[in-house]
């Protein structure tokens, strides 16, 4: 399975990819994006089976890049992995077609828990 991980910070990509592995995620394919636009041409040739997504990117924020892979009808499991966790945060995602927010910081555990029904 691939998993495409974007945020505009190489350092949270590096923790997400660390986090995953000792989540025992470690055999998937992961790639990375460093904002929307470039997640967005990623997507186009061969879709991930799961992307997590940073909120607040410089281009093309999650949520729009959310919006955009829905508009193209691609149902890719998608989840935020971010510092916006307001109730408000977490209701739009939900409607915009996430399936998960997990707040920034996070733990291995957290990751094990909300990730397992997507990574079979």
């Amino acid at each position: 399975m691939k998993i495409l991980i974007v945020d505009d910070s190489k350092a949270m990509r590096m923790i997400v990819m660390r986090h995953l592995r000792q989540a025992g995620f470690g055999s998937h394919t992961l790639e990375e994006a460093s904002n929307g636009v470039e997640a967005l041409a990623a997507v186009t040739g061969a879709a991930p089976d799961l992307i997590l997504c940073d909120w607040n990117m410089p281009e093309m924020n999650g949520l729009d890049f959310l919006k955009a892979l829905r508009g193209r009808s691609m149902q890719v499991p998608f989840g935020f992995v971010t510092t916006e966790s307001s109730p408000e945060m977490r209701q739009t995602a939900h409607s915009e077609g996430a399936a998960f927010l997990i707040a920034k910081p996070f733990t291995v555990e957290t990751f094990e828990t909300t990730l397992a029904p997507f990574l079979k």
